[in-house]
C-alpha cells in the first residue's frame, strides 16, 4: 500500500517531504502575523493554471469564481493564464461566455463589474480533448509555451484535477508519459491539485498515491479539502497557539470530551448516484471531519510550516485507537433518513431519491466515538457525527471542560452547575463562543450560564475570502500547510476501514436506523453518548 508501520514513508516513493446574549469581545489591537487572514498577499510568481475537466460543475461554481474574486482584490498575479482541458467541445470564446454567465450568477462573487471582467476574461483559454488522447497531451507542452509567452507565466504550471476520480490516474499517467510533470525551464515549478474523494478505501487510496508518485514528487502534490480553507478552520491554529491562557487547559486534565458535528438539512439532491456508492463516512469523515479533529488535537509544531504542521496532524491520526469489531456496536452508529419535514416542507425518504437504489443500505448519518491514545488526550472521547436531512444546518467543534470538582453553592438536589463549553462555529455563523457561570442578579445565589461570543460577521463585517480563493493562492505560493499529505489520507482510511468492512459485510448485525427527516438522527446516536452520561449539542 506504499505505507509501513502506520504511516512511515515508503523509501521507494519519489522524493517525499521536500521541504446570548451580549457580545463581550472587543478588538484590542491588530497585529499582523502569519496567521492574519486579512493580510493581503499576492503571489510573486505567475503560472498557467490548467483545469482538467473544465466543462464540469466544479469549475463554473467554485474555481473560476474564486479566480475572479482574486482578480477583483488585486491578488491574482498579472501573468496567470487559465487553460480549460475537457472533452466537451468548446473554443476560447464559448468557454469565456460560459464562465461569464457562471460568474454573474455566482453567490460567491461579491464584486462583479464589467470592467474587472474585461481584464479577467483574456486570461481564459480552452482546448477540447479527451483524457485518454495521447495526441492532446503531446501538444499540451506547446500550448503551455504559447500561453507562457503571451501572458508572461514564468514557465510555471499548476494543474487541477477537476475530473471524476475515475480519471485521476489516467491524467497523471499521461502527464508523466509526455514529460509534463517537471518544470519547463530552470527555476520554474510544476504542481498538481487533486480534488477529493481521494480513494474509497485504504487499498484504492494507496494505489492512487503510488500512481501519482510515479509521475510527481510528493512536494508537488496538493490534495485539496475545501474545509481547510474556511476562515474558522484556519483560525483553530491561531486560537490555540496564539493565546497563552488556552494551552494549559488543552488536555485531559481539564477537558471532558470533544464533539464535532456537521449537520445538513439538505438531502442528496442531484448526487444520488455518487452518494449511494459513498455514504456519510466516505463523504465527510475521511476528509473534512478527521482534519478538524486533527487540528484540535495536534501538538504544537516547531514553526508554522507545511510539513511540520502536517507531521503533527498525522501524529494524531496514528494515535487513534482502532474501532474493533467487538467494540463497533458501542462506538459506531449509522442511519438513513426517511420521509419527514424540513421546516414546513415535506421531504422524501432517501430510498426514494433519484438514482438511489430503493433497497439501499447506504448511511446518510454516521456517528463515531474515537479515542486518542497519547499523553494529552488519554481518556478524552472525541464524538464525531455528520448527517443529512437533520433538524438544523450547522457545523461546529464543541470542547466541553470538566465540571468544578465540588459544588458548595446552595443548589437544589437536582441542580448542577453546567460545564464550560468552548464552541468553534464553522458554519453558518462563523465564530467562537465560550460559556461560563455567573451569579444571576437578586438576593439568592443562582448560577446562570452566560456566553462570550465572537462572530466574524458582526466583528469584522467585511466579506471574507472563500475557501477556494485561499487554497488556490496557497498552491500558487507553494504553501502546502492546508493541503493533505499522502500519509494522512491513508491513515484516515485505516481508521475507517474496519467500520466500512463490517457495515458492508453483515448488515443485519449492524442496524441501519431509519430516522425521520427533520430530526437529529437515529435514536442509537443519542444512546452512543448517553451510555457515557453525555448528550449531543444540537445547534447550541
Amino acid at each position: 500500500m506504499g505505507m509501513n508501520n502506520l504511516g512511515n514513508p515508503d523509501p521507494t516513493r519519489k522524493a517525499l517531504f521536500v521541504e446570548p446574549e451580549a457580545t463581550l469581545v472587543t478588538p484590542v489591537q491588530t497585529i499582523p502575523t502569519q496567521f492574519d487572514s486579512q493580510a493581503a498577499r499576492r503571489p510573486d510568481e505567475s503560472c498557467v493554471f490548467v483545469i482538467f475537466g473544465a466543462s464540469g460543475d466544479l469549475t463554473s461554481r467554485k474555481l473560476v469564481p474564486a479566480l475572479y474574486n482574486l482578480e477583483c482584490q488585486g491578488l491574482l498575479p498579472a501573468g496567470v493564464a487559465v487553460l480549460g482541458f475537457a472533452i466537451t467541445p468548446m473554443d476560447d470564446e464559448s468557454f469565456r461566455d460560459s464562465m461569464h454567465k457562471a460568474v454573474q450568477s455566482s453567490a460567491e462573487v461579491a464584486c462583479y463589474n464589467e470592467t474587472t471582467w474585461a481584464s479577467f476574461v483574456s486570461r481564459l483559454h480552452y482546448v477540447t480533448a479527451a483524457f485518454d488522447d495521447p495526441t492532446a497531451f503531446a501538444t499540451l507542452h506547446d500550448t503551455l509555451d504559447q500561453l507562457d509567452r503571451a501572458h508572461g507565466c514564468g514557465g510555471n504550471t499548476l494543474y487541477y484535477l477537476a475530473t471524476s476520480p475515475a480519471f485521476y490516474g489516467q491524467v497523471v499517467d499521461q502527464l508523466g508519459a509526455h514529460n509534463l510533470t517537471e518544470p519547463r525551464r530552470p527555476g520554474a515549478w510544476t504542481r498538481i491539485i487533486v480534488e477529493k474523494p481521494f480513494g474509497r478505501d485504504v487499498t484504492s487510496a494507496a494505489k492512487l498515491n503510488d500512481q501519482i508518485h510515479r509521475s510527481f514528487h510528493e512536494a508537488q502534490v496538493y490534495r485539496i479539502d475545501h474545509y481547510l480553507g474556511k476562515e474558522t478552520v484556519r483560525n483553530i491554529l491561531a486560537f490555540r497557539f496564539a493565546n497563552s491562557i488556552l494551552e494549559p487547559l488543552w488536555n485531559r486534565e481539564h477537558i471532558d470530551h470533544v464533539q464535532i458535528t456537521a449537520a445538513e438539512t439538505l438531502g442528496v439532491e442531484h448526487r444520488g448516484k455518487y452518494y449511494d456508492g459513498a455514504g456519510a463516512l466516505r463523504d465527510m469523515f475521511q476528509n473534512h471531519l478527521f482534519q478538524l479533529m486533527a487540528l484540535v488535537a495536534m501538538e504544537p509544531p516547531v514553526k508554522y510550516n507545511g510539513d511540520l504542521v502536517r507531521d503533527r496532524k498525522a501524529d494524531v491520526l496514528r494515535s487513534i485507537v482502532p474501532i474493533t469489531r467487538e467494540r463497533l456496536a458501542i462506538e459506531a452508529v449509522r442511519g438513513q433518513y426517511g420521509a419527514g419535514h424540513i421546516g414546513s416542507s415535506a421531504v422524501a425518504a432517501y430510498a426514494t431519491e433519484p438514482d438511489v437504489n430503493p433497497k439501499s443500505r447506504t448511511e446518510t448519518f454516521a456517528a463515531l466515538k474515537l479515542r486518542i491514545d497519547n499523553w494529552r488526550w488519554a481518556d478524552v472521547p472525541f464524538y464525531i457525527r455528520s448527517g443529512k436531512r437533520l433538524a438544523t444546518k450547522f457545523t461546529e467543534i464543541a470542547i466541553t471542560f470538566k465540571r468544578v470538582p465540588k459544588q458548595f453553592f446552595n443548589l437544589g438536589p437536582h441542580e448542577v452547575i453546567d460545564a464550560n463549553v468552548l464552541t468553534l462555529r464553522i458554519q453558518p455563523d462563523e465564530g467562537i463562543a465560550l460559556t461560563f457561570g455567573v451569579k444571576s442578579p437578586g438576593t439568592d445565589m443562582v448560577i446562570r450560564q452566560m456566553k462570550m461570543d465572537f462572530s466574524y460577521q458582526s466583528d469584522f463585517g467585511e466579506s471574507r475570502a472563500t475557501a477556494y480563493e485561499t487554497l488556490l493562492l496557497d498552491a500558487m505560493e507553494g504553501d502546502s500547510t492546508l493541503f493533505n499529505r499522502y500519509d494522512s489520507v491513508e491513515l484516515s482510511w485505516q481508521i475507517l476501514q474496519p467500520v466500512l468492512d463490517a457495515w458492508a459485510s453483515d448488515g443485519a448485525a449492524w442496524p441501519l436506523g431509519i430516522y425521520p427527516s427533520g430530526s437529529w438522527g437515529p435514536v442509537a446516536s443519542d444512546v452512543l453518548l448517553a451510555r457515557d452520561g453525555r448528550g449531543w449539542r444540537n445547534g447550541g
